[in-house]
């Protein structure tokens, strides 16, 4: 071999051997660099899904209390059942008196009289 021939091959080897070096040296950076590009066009993409969610997470929450709120109301109105059952046996009886009155008002032949300055504002309620 030759001189100069052997001087080439050592200056390819060398210049590989550089190349490759760089490279090692510089692939960290290489993919920080990656790393940083994908996160810069990710971004946006996650914070916009991240309010999404907080705003579903509000209309939730507002959600449960609402239904939590009509559960609570639907238990105080059944327990009020027994104050319905008295307003149906006062009523009953108001309405018994009323036909109790107007037979025995019937039978002695007084018609009642109505006061001008009243209205009758009232329904007649017959029992079932």
């Amino acid at each position: 071999m030759d001189d100069q021939e052997m001087h080439l091959k050592v200056k390819r080897v060398t210049d590989k051997f550089t190349e490759s070096m760089f490279v090692l040296a510089n692939e960290p950076s290489i993919a920080l660099y990656r790393l940083q590009e994908h996160v810069r066009r990710s971004l946006p993409e996650l914070v916009q899904h991240k309010t999404d969610m907080q705003s579903w997470e509000e209309q939730s929450q507002g959600a449960i209390y609402t239904v939590e709120y009509a559960c609570s109301a639907v238990k105080s109105m059944s327990n009020s059942s027994l104050y319905f059952k008295n307003i149906d046996g006062l009523l009953r009886q108001a309405i018994s008196l009323k036909e109790q009155i107007s037979n025995s008002q019937g039978r002695s032949g007084v018609k009642p009289t109505i006061n001008q300055n009243e209205t009758s504002t009232h329904a007649s309620v017959t029992p079932p």
